[in-house]
């Protein structure tokens, strides 16, 4: 399949990329005057009913880069859904739709969100009443399909965001589902900050003759440059005490705090309130309602220290985020870059650091190897820091050499038994992985 790359071009304004004065109004309400790279390479093609492939790193507009075609494209009078987007976690479908809501200023337009952990009643009521735009993950819209509650026979254009996963072998049967029910032709928009090439090329089977706008190159870093990330090295009964004095010593206006798992968030929320820090966590064991409030006290700074789990890892965008803290390493070096993406975002400065335990010298280089970029030694005083582990080196196997140099064996050993399978699984042993740390 041919696919178009477009080049960086030189833009004064949204207005010069076929974007509607409605819109421009909206655009300039809000405090938007120039586009960013990703919105200026993707919005014309877009608006011209291109399929397009989007690849940009976090915090740098690409929400309004598709819902700014969505706008120009819909048609206000008719009350049936026309655009659909699917995102996997319920704060990012919030989070497009509040930004739909701000770009819809000065049109007659609707968009309704359908999201699991939330009335199922109220969101039937909701699409009865009608819309032109519906945000959804995946789960809950399959529900209600399987009530025949929407219809989405009029949808002419399907976003894809965090694209990445979407595709992962997690989301994808529903995915597919849901676009079989999407008629042809359409016009399909695929966007994520991380898109390896198993996926790229994956993707490639529901984009027809799609502009690939790309933004990070192959081995470039795929963080924003004005991160400034690091490492702390520290022991696992150090830990928190680490992060207790990291907190201390950069006095953040709000921060992030990701867990590998809910319950280790749990448990650092609680120090952290313990240790007298506005903190409290967020993970998906919490009901909806739980989340929305959490997510708002961090929003409106009553909460300055988030305590969360990657379900607010991708997508989530809070004003004056300063600080990423990965108190425990992801398992997937891509989740790095989507989480110390909640800062730093559209031009702000800002600080990740990560605390990593001896054992896992091995995550560490697969995280710089993905995002082509080292990450800086820093050590907070009075927690000692163990050295950086040089990563994963099996030792060599046990020498069975042959000939002068072989150890001659005793009389009474002549017509013993040997056993170099034994030999052989011990030598694999000793070559087996460190176990990782517990999970917090």
């Amino acid at each position: 399949m041919q696919t178009t790359t477009i080049e960086a071009p030189t833009v004064e304004g949204f207005s010069s990329l076929g974007v509607t004065e409605p819109i421009l109004a909206a655009l300039r309400r809000a405090g938007f005057h120039e586009p960013s790279p990703i919105q200026a390479e993707m919005i014309a093609p877009a608006i011209a009913g291109r399929d397009c492939l989007g690849n940009a790193p976090t915090g740098t507009g690409k929400t309004a880069a598709f819902l700014i075609p969505i706008l120009e494209q819909i048609d206000d009078r008719d009350r049936r859904p026309q655009a659909l987007i699917l995102a996997p976690t319920r704060e990012l479908v919030v989070q497009i739709c509040r930004e739909f809501e701000k770009l819809a200023t000065y049109r007659r337009t609707r968009a309704v969100a359908v999201v699991g952990g939330e009335s199922i009643i109220r969101q039937q009521r909701l699409l009865g009443a009608g819309c032109q735009l519906v945000v959804a993950t995946p789960g809950r819209l399959m529900d209600l399909m399987a009530r025949h509650a929407i219809r989405l026979d009029k949808v002419r254009m399907v976003v894809l965001d965090e694209a990445d996963q979407m595709l992962d072998i997690g989301f994808r049967p529903a995915v597919e589902t849901i676009l079989q029910a999407v008629p042809k032709p359409r016009q399909t928009l695929l966007l994520s900050a991380t898109l390896p090439p198993e996926v790229r090329e994956l993707a490639q089977t529901y984009l027809v003759d799609p502009v690939d706008v790309r933004l990070i190159r192959d081995n470039e870093d795929a963080t924003i440059p004005a991160i400034r990330q690091s490492y702390l090295m520290v022991a696992p009964e150090r830990k928190f005490e680490l992060l207790r004095k990291l907190l201390e010593r950069e006095r953040p206006t709000r921060a992030i705090v990701f867990c590998r798992t809910k319950r280790g968030a749990e448990r650092v929320g609680d120090l952290l309130q313990t240790s007298g820090h506005r903190a409290e966590a967020m993970h998906g064991n919490l009901s909806q309602a739980q989340r929305n409030r959490v997510l708002a006290a961090f929003r409106t700074g009553r909460l300055t220290t988030l305590v969360a789990t990657d379900v607010v890892g991708r997508g989530i965008d809070v004003r004056g985020v300063s600080h990423v803290i990965n108190f425990d390493l992801p398992d997937d070096p891509t989740h790095y870059v989507h989480r110390i993406g909640r800062t730093g975002r559209m031009g702000c400065d800002g600080a990740a650091f990560s605390l990593v335990l001896p054992d896992q010298g091995k995550i560490l280089d697969q995280i710089e190897r993905c995002i082509a970029r080292e990450l800086e030694g820093d050590q907070v005083e009075g927690i000692p820091a163990p050295p950086r582990p040089t990563g994963h080196r099996p030792q060599p196997r046990p020498s069975f050499r042959r000939g002068p140099a072989r150890r001659r064996r005793l009389p009474h050993q002549l017509n013993a038994p040997t056993f170099p399978g034994i030999r052989r699984r011990r030598g694999r042993d000793r070559d087996r992985e460190p176990q990782g740390a517990s999970r917090a």
